[in-house]
């Protein structure tokens, strides 16, 4: 019961943020209609910058778990 919590938390983190691509066709709209390119870098740059945040809590998480289960493993 006590991991179930913790199961379930995660995949509910997880399932989130399947419905957040809907702005692609606005953004590509954008993008096609910029002539000298600079509002597609920053889209990109934005793109890359948001994109660090997910992996950071994964590898947290996934760091977390790892050190549960050592220290279950130890007792």
């Amino acid at each position: 019961m006590k991991y179930f919590k913790k199961i379930a938390f995660l995949i509910l983190l997880f399932a989130l943020p399947l419905t957040a691509s809907a702005q692609c066709a606005m953004c590509r709209a954008v993008l096609e209609s910029d002539a000298d390119g600079g509002a597609a870098k920053g889209i990109n740059d934005g793109i890359i910058y948001l994109m660090i945040w997910p992996y950071l809590l994964i590898g947290g998480v996934g760091f977390l778990i790892y050190r549960m289960i050592r220290k279950s493993v130890k007792n």
